[in-house]
Order: C-alpha cells, then sequence, then structure tokens
C-alpha cells in the first residue's frame, strides 16, 4: 500500500477553492500573473520545487520539448533544494489529497504535472 500522496493538478485561474480538508500548494515559481495573493487559496507556496529559471526558459512551454523537460526537471528535482522541498510536501500531505496549483495553461504539459507523478511515484 502506498502512502504517496493523491494529487491534483489545477490551474490558479479556474480554482474554485477548498473543498475539504485538501493541502493546497502553489508549485510556480512565480505569482500567477494578475491574481491577488489574498484571492487565492492556497497553504504554502513551493518556490523550490518549481523548475529552474534556465529550464522554464528553455522549456518555453514548447510541446515537443517536453519530454526532454520532463527528463530535467526530474533531475532537478533530485538535487537540493528540491529533493528537501519535495520530501516536505509529500510529508504536508500525508493524509489530505493534494492540490497543486499552477498558472500554465496547458496542463498535460506542465511542471505540476510531472510534479505530481514524481510525487506519487512509490517509495517516494
Amino acid at each position: 500500500m502506498s502512502t504517496a500522496p493523491k494529487a491534483e493538478v489545477v490551474r490558479a485561474y479556474e480554482d474554485a477553492g477548498r473543498s475539504g480538508t485538501e493541502r493546497r500548494v502553489l508549485v510556480d515559481r512565480l505569482w500567477p500573473r494578475g491574481v491577488r495573493k489574498e484571492t487565492l487559496d492556497l497553504d504554502d507556496w513551493a518556490k523550490d520545487v518549481a523548475p529552474s529559471t534556465e529550464l522554464r526558459r528553455w522549456y518555453s512551454h514548447v510541446p515537443e520539448r517536453f519530454a526532454e523537460f520532463a527528463r530535467r526537471y526530474r533531475d532537478e528535482l533530485a538535487q537540493e533544494p528540491a529533493a528537501t522541498a519535495c520530501r516536505a510536501l509529500q510529508q504536508q500531505a500525508r493524509g489530505h489529497r493534494l492540490v497543486l496549483l499552477t498558472a500554465t495553461r496547458d496542463l498535460e504539459h506542465s511542471g505540476a504535472t510531472v510534479l505530481r507523478r514524481v510525487l506519487e511515484e512509490p517509495g517516494r
């Protein structure tokens, strides 16, 4: 039986807000443009688990680069400070549904989706 949290990726601009006891975390390095801080319902802003500025700029949300982006991002998540931040995020989410908030339009090709998969891997 896995103890990894079940995570859901939600676009910050389309977020309906809290629906229970979930743990809600913004996982972007930059605050979502046009969103007031007091209006986004979140528990934490985990900048350290976001892709590096260099990787984010290289990727530039070009879907053809997603596989390589995901590989490089996983490598970043295995390094400090991201590795510690991932473990902390997993610990904070134990027993709760985890909502990963992101500003990205294309959720399927987003860093938040890669992070969700990493967090849900057995043995992490």
